[in-house]
């Protein structure tokens, strides 16, 4: 790779995109020689073309990837936030984990007064942080390449150390007997120690969760507050959960559709 094609990413990894005339002026070329740069460095799917300039390619699949997550059951979602917002009543510090369903959350707290939030989510954290009745903890840790959250044994050693009131968490599956899963083990242990440290624990996952299992298995459900999932779940699954002593909380998603 040429040098200058070098500097133009270190640029772009620096600042995010730049502009064909803010890379000529700081590398010292003409306007000319930055198009047919980026043109190179775009046909060897490094970069991504904007208008006027360009952005790395890795981060455009990475924040289309992550938008692609918030929107899958976006109903759902957003059905299960609205019953665990019902479920805070006199909680005053809540821990939420870094899933899209508590993101979904997160949008429905704005509003709150007198709530600590700590969160290991970026996006959750960038959420909130203009909220005025709430206080926002955002956990230390090593930030992940393929998720915009933080994690490892700074965070996890943290986690030790701080209590909640309610912590609402994700799963990536969830077993006929309430086994809930994760397919990342240091999630998994995370979400295990923010568990941990909270008084309740609610599961927030939509019914396309249900009756699958995944790598590592952090959690069992009749051991915490409920799971919230929505009402399209197969109710052979629920009659399952509920016999294996989980508390499971329907969430109306269509008003016709009684769970």
């Amino acid at each position: 790779m040429q040098p200058r094609h070098q500097e133009i990413l270190e640029l772009l990894r620096a600042k995010g995109s730049c502009g064909v005339d803010f890379l000529a002026r700081r590398l010292g070329v003409s306007e000319m020689t930055i198009r047919r740069d980026l043109q190179t460095l775009g046909e060897e799917t490094r970069v991504v073309r904007t208008h006027g300039g360009a952005t790395l390619a890795e981060r455009v699949a990475f924040e289309f990837s992550f938008l692609q997550r918030t929107q899958v059951n976006q109903a759902a979602k957003q059905a299960i936030a609205a019953a665990a917002a019902r479920e805070i009543v006199k909680a005053r510090t809540l821990m939420l984990d870094s899933g899209t369903t508590t993101l979904a959350l997160a949008e429905s707290l704005k509003s709150h007064t007198g709530l600590t939030v700590i969160t290991t989510s970026l996006p959750i954290a960038s959420t909130l942080q203009f909220s005025p009745g709430i206080e926002l903890l955002l956990l230390g840790g090593l930030l992940r390449r393929d998720a915009p959250d933080l994690g490892g044994p700074l965070t996890e050693a943290n986690l030790e150390n701080l209590r909640a009131d309610v912590a609402f968490i994700g799963a990536d599956a969830i077993d006929a007997k309430g086994g809930v899963y994760n397919n990342a083990l240091p999630v998994g242990r995370m979400l295990r120690k923010m568990a941990d440290s909270a008084a309740r624990v609610f599961v927030l996952a939509d019914s396309s969760k249900l009756g699958k299992t995944g790598l590592m298995r952090f959690g069992q459900l009749n051991r915490w507050a409920a799971l919230i999932t929505d009402n399209r779940a197969d109710k052979t699954q629920l009659r399952s959960l509920k016999a294996a002593g989980a508390t499971v909380i329907v969430a109306p998603l269509d008003p016709e559709k009684k769970p």
